[in-house]
């Protein structure tokens, strides 16, 4: 096993990870962030512009795979970090409770959460973040709707894999779905 697991990072090599893809369900965490007002309420959505797993462009949330050996909360942090920038600065609690569990599958008339590459059961969370954020690695483009504006058709016809239905179950989870 030491040969496919980097133990500092929780990598493993390409084709270990495609075995795994191909047999078992992997954990992942996806992560709204927002701003908040000073009494808590949502006031903004962010939204990622980034190349989906199908290979298109799509308005996605925070998500990534969790890391062997790593905690949920530190897995959030570390994808809105690498997603946001080292200055986002999430207000992650120190026992997150996720708003809902999506099961992505490659086939997307299943569950509506759909990944082509594998089975997955993510973990989701809406998460207000309080620095600057700026798109890093694999995001494009970073902006901030109204959560009307994160629900309009224009902004849900450019989501794919789900993250639409994904959004919605969220703002309606901190109660500000229009």
């Amino acid at each position: 096993m030491s040969d496919q697991l980097d133990l500092k990072t929780g990598w493993l090599d390409n084709e270990t990870m495609q075995n795994i893809r191909a047999n078992v369900p992997l954990v992942y965490v996806d992560a709204i962030p927002v701003r908040v007002d000073e009494l808590g309420n949502v006031t903004r959505v962010g939204m990622l512009l980034r190349q989906a797993a199908d290979g298109s462009l799509s308005r996605m949330v925070v998500s990534g795979r969790v890391l062997f050996g790593e905690r949920i909360r530190d897995a959030l942090l570390r994808h809105l970090e690498k997603d946001l920038g080292p200055v986002a600065l999430p207000q992650i609690p120190a026992a997150p409770a996720p708003f809902t569990v999506a099961e992505y599958f490659p086939d997307p008339e299943i569950s509506g959460f759909h990944d082509p590459r594998h089975h997955a059961v993510s973990l989701a969370y809406v998460v207000p973040v309080a620095g600057d954020c700026q798109p890093t690695q694999e995001a494009l483009d970073l902006v901030w709707y109204t959560p009307a504006e994160a629900v309009s058709d224009p902004v849900r016809r450019e989501m794919t894999q789900g993250h639409d239905r994904l959004l919605r179950l969220g703002l309606a989870s901190v109660g500000v779905l229009p």
